[in-house]
């Protein structure tokens, strides 16, 4: 797989992502349902913790991309759901520090949404990877 980042701005790629990316030789795509703060037996965990959630809903999202035989290199979109942008902002770092490690900058967009699907869950992540 090649990637070709896009960027006619610069600004982005200081916070860690890509405006546009141009995925060539693939050969497979995984998609990626939101991942959030559930716990192995489907349990909802951190209530009210934005931080602990996030690295939790991160962890399950590396774990999905580890069942497929892939990892966070092999990430091209992430989409971030926040019950409050606010306050997810400076837990952030917790992710792109993640991604970072993995020397990828999916594009990416966060949303600020009223709820989640599971009630108490304040973050959702949900990507695509090509490998």
């Amino acid at each position: 797989m090649e990637r070709t980042a896009v960027n006619p701005v610069t600004w982005s790629q200081e916070m860690g992502f890509n405006q546009g990316e141009i995925v060539s030789g693939e050969s497979r795509t995984l998609y990626i349902s939101g991942q959030t703060a559930m716990s192995e037996d489907g349990r909802p965990e951190h209530d009210g913790d934005i931080a602990a959630q996030l690295a939790l809903a991160a962890d399950n999202l590396e774990a999905v991309l580890s069942e497929a035989d892939m990892s966070l290199a092999n990430l091209v979109r992430l989409n971030v759901y926040t019950t409050d942008v606010d306050a997810l902002f400076p837990h952030y770092g917790v992710l792109a520090g993640r991604l970072a490690a993995a020397s990828v900058s999916p594009t990416t967009t966060m949303l600020g949404v009223t709820r989640l699907a599971v009630p108490g869950q304040l973050v959702e992540l949900e990507g695509t990877a090509v490998a």
